[in-house]
């Protein structure tokens, strides 16, 4: 097995958003990148950008509901889609979806 060490800050101190149904931690690389590693339960929920997205998907299963779109598009673990900033998505999760998401 390979591992790689890359540096980087984690705020240790969770984000939970919609009552738990979605927990994250913050990291940031020594390039300033931002990144949020977590975990989605099985549920229905909208969620805001400031900045553009990219989600990817490790493992689990959701459809997606990007804003002003009009049809759902559905994902698994090793997809990922991308969000504009200053926008929204629909997001329902149907197999607990661990993810990354990269900002900027």
């Amino acid at each position: 097995m390979t591992t790689d060490t890359i540096a980087a800050t984690v705020r240790t101190k969770a984000n939970v958003y919609f009552d738990g149904k979605c927990v994250s931690h913050s990291l940031e690389l020594p390039d300033g990148s931002k990144k949020s590693v977590g975990v989605i339960l099985p549920s229905a929920l909208t969620f805001n950008t400031g900045a553009p997205e990219v989600m990817e998907l490790v493992d689990g299963a959701c459809r997606v509901k990007l804003a002003g779109a009009a049809d759902w598009a559905e994902y698994r673990g090793g997809q990922s889609f991308t969000v504009p900033g200053q926008s929204s998505f629909q997001i329902e999760v149907t197999q607990t979806l661990h993810y990354v998401c990269h900002f900027g």
